[in-house]
């Protein structure tokens, strides 16, 4: 039987209003593009114009970890890409007497490895993500992601940029309250606000800005692009068993699967992964801790303050800065000793003679500097060997029986 007449229009209206309010989050979202930094303090909400509003919150719940009775012992496994030529002995060397840490190396250009990524492609990323969809139900308490090489300018210079000290001294506690913990402290590069996504002038120092709108939305479609990503570099970081866990398994099938797929050159997909696994294990676009605060809690170098680490820099580099000093006036005493060996003595008179106390002094002021630098380190260590030192300069609580 037809519907009468009178239904009909009230039947649309209905029909209407309920597929507004189906569509509405959609064209919201659509319509609010990008919002400004979520400073690593806030959850997953945007000061927008000055206002607060809700945006889309990355599905995973990130909350602090429980760290395990004072003394008990952690797990760590080193999560290594290299090539067929790459030296690794360092990693056996250094640790084959401690059974707590253990490596799984992937050879990226060779297929017959025992281990090794479906394509060379991404640089380090796909051998990463690939670790962990190989082994996602066989995790350590905390897994290392980590270049090849033991020393290298972008490890932490005070720990000699080696490789094998930021393993030794990394401390798992600190990886499993924060969940992702990137291994280098220094901020230059990366912090506070390196890449900007949608800008469309090309950075040569980061080329792959200009990619990184189209990727954000390539990776996460459902998450408003960030103004600012930012992270100190290289793409070295700590993250625990938990947080690995705490996306789904197929979520990491999904970023392979872009990595693979990617047209983007093997240089610029493997750079725009270098500033977007904060995002990804955070869900934080910013995520700069205090240098201080990253060195202390998390390797044990406590100076205490930030004011007093970057003292330390500066005596540091005042000794360097003599050392190019004592270069030139060496090479100055060499250029004077040979004119005169060639009877040229006027032109050696003309052009200076160097002051014959000068490399003594030189020699003194940059040993009593580096004795101070050295001390102030060894003090700074001993300092972070206490575990209520390194809360204090951490910020967080701490009571009797606590550990690190």
């Amino acid at each position: 039987m037809p519907y009468p007449k009178k239904i009909l229009p009230v039947t649309i209206v209905l029909t209407m209003i309920i597929l507004f309010w189906l569509f509405k989050p959609m064209m919201l979202e659509r319509r609010w593009g990008a919002h400004e930094v979520i400073p690593s303090h806030q959850p997953a909400h945007a000061i927008y114009h000055g206002k607060k509003k809700k945006v889309h919150q990355p599905q995973a719940a990130f909350v602090p970890g429980i760290v395990k009775p004072a003394g008990e012992n952690y797990t760590k496994m080193l999560v290594i890409p290299r090539t067929k030529d790459e030296d690794i002995n360092w990693i056996s060397e250094a640790f084959k007497d401690n059974a707590n840490i253990q490596s799984t190396i992937y050879t990226v250009n060779d297929p017959t490895a025992e281990n090794h990524p479906p394509r060379n492609k991404g640089h380090e990323a796909m051998v990463y993500i690939s670790y962990i969809i190989d082994n996602y139900y066989n995790l350590s308490d905390v897994t290392l992601f980590m270049h090849s090489h033991q020393y290298t300018w972008h490890n932490n210079y005070l720990l000699d940029n080696d490789a094998a000290q930021m393993v030794a001294r990394l401390s798992a506690e600190r990886v499993v309250r924060e969940g992702y913990m990137n291994l280098r402290c220094n901020w230059d590069p990366g912090c506070p606000a390196w890449m900007h996504p949608g800008t469309v002038e090309e950075d040569v120092n980061k080329q792959e800005e200009v990619q990184l709108a189209r990727s954000w939305s390539e990776l996460f479609p459902l998450d408003p692009m960030p103004k600012v990503l930012a992270q100190p570099c290289c793409a070295q970081f700590a993250i625990s068993r938990e947080r690995i866990r705490t996306l789904p398994l197929a979520k990491y099938v999904f970023y392979r699967d872009w990595l693979l797929k990617t047209k983007l050159p093997d240089f610029i997909s493997g750079r725009v992964w270098e500033y977007v696994w904060q995002f990804v294990f955070t869900g934080r676009n910013v995520v700069c801790p205090l240098e201080s605060v990253c060195l202390c809690d998390g390797f044990g170098v406590c100076f205490g303050t930030e004011k007093e680490l970057w003292a330390w820099y500066a005596k540091d580099e005042e000794w360097k800065a003599l050392e190019r000093l004592l270069e030139i006036h060496s090479k100055q005493v060499e250029e004077t000793k040979a004119l005169i060996d060639e009877g040229k003595q006027k032109e050696a008179e003309d052009r200076g003679i160097p002051d014959p106390g000068r490399e003594e002094e030189l020699k003194k002021q940059i040993k009593e500097l580096q004795d101070w630098c050295n001390q102030r380190k060894e003090e700074a260590i001993a300092h972070g060997d206490v575990a209520s030192n390194r809360a204090e300069e951490a910020g967080r609580d701490w009571k009797d029986g606590d550990g690190f």
